[in-house]
């Protein structure tokens, strides 16, 4: 399925407020401020590997330090994949599992996907976010560190500001498969993270390490996990349609009351021909 089927160009409907899909159903905006001074330790089952990972939240910190939707859409999925990857949207994916991962989360917020990814795929997982959310990312990737250890995966915290070409140089980009979850919800923040993504699938990384001499077998995908949640969302996929070839991998169906449910998405680099051009193409 093409990204252009989906709901994110459904113009006519009415902008959903994104901190009413974060906050509970029974609170409001005079609660709001009650609400986020609580801590809130969370556990999450995951099947496939007979665990539980626990995470931190911290709502009196900001939306950054919360569980958002679409986060648990793509723990499932990693769980499903984990279980049966015959039957798993990620399967055309993760097709290379003779060797460990390596894995960049974007905007892990609480770290929950980068960790889940760690420890259902054995992977070797970079998670990443503002300098300031840094401290609770790393503490929930030690207080997981048992469950990771177990299961042969490792998570590495780093800082990583969208749009900066030198954050991007710095942590590299030897990376199979980039994750996000809930990142597009702000279009000032579009241009960012669009950038951030041409320089990690696009731009040509030989000349970054000349001792790299054999060559990926594979290009390195970005999955991404998104609830709409205003009318210019579909802005951000008109966008990234210039630079990627965008698909839908997996749709949710919408939880009670909400009229849309969260899509998975597969970015990947378009025909080699084009790459040239569209390292150095205009997003505006």
């Amino acid at each position: 399925m093409d990204a252009t089927t989906t709901h994110e160009n459904d113009d006519d409907e009415d902008d959903i407020n994104p901190v009413t899909m974060i906050l509970p159903d029974d609170q409001n905006d005079n609660d709001a401020k009650r609400f986020s001074t609580v801590q809130q330790p969370q556990q999450h089952y995951v099947r496939s590997i007979d665990s539980t990972v626990v995470i931190r939240q911290l709502p009196s910190q900001g939306l950054s330090f919360q569980l958002w939707p679409a986060a648990t859409t793509l723990v499932t999925l990693l769980d499903h994949h984990r279980c049966d990857p015959s039957d798993s949207p990620l399967s055309s994916t993760l097709l290379d599992q003779r060797r460990s991962l390596n894995i960049l989360e974007l905007g892990s917020g609480t770290g929950l996907v980068g960790i889940a990814a760690a420890a259902t795929l054995g992977a070797n997982v970079t998670v990443t976010d503002l300098p300031h959310v840094i401290t609770n990312l790393q503490f929930n990737a030690e207080a997981n560190a048992a469950v990771l250890a177990a299961n042969g995966g490792t998570v590495h915290v780093a800082p990583l500001r969208w749009g900066e070409a030198d954050d991007v140089n710095l942590i590299g980009r030897d990376f199979d498969l980039i994750l996000a979850s809930d990142v597009v919800y702000h279009d000032h923040l579009y241009e960012p993270l669009l950038e951030t993504l041409r320089l990690l699938l696009l731009v040509d990384c030989e000349a970054q390490s000349q001792s790299q001499t054999e060559k990926k077998e594979t290009e390195t995908v970005f999955v991404m996990a998104h609830l709409k949640r205003w009318k210019k969302d579909s802005v951000f996929f008109k966008k990234a349609r210039k630079l990627f070839h965008v698909e839908v991998l997996h749709v949710d169906r919408p939880s009670q009351g909400s009229r849309v449910g969260i899509v998975v998405y597969r970015f990947a680099r378009k025909p080699q021909s084009l790459n040239s051009a569209l390292a150095n193409v205009s997003l505006t």
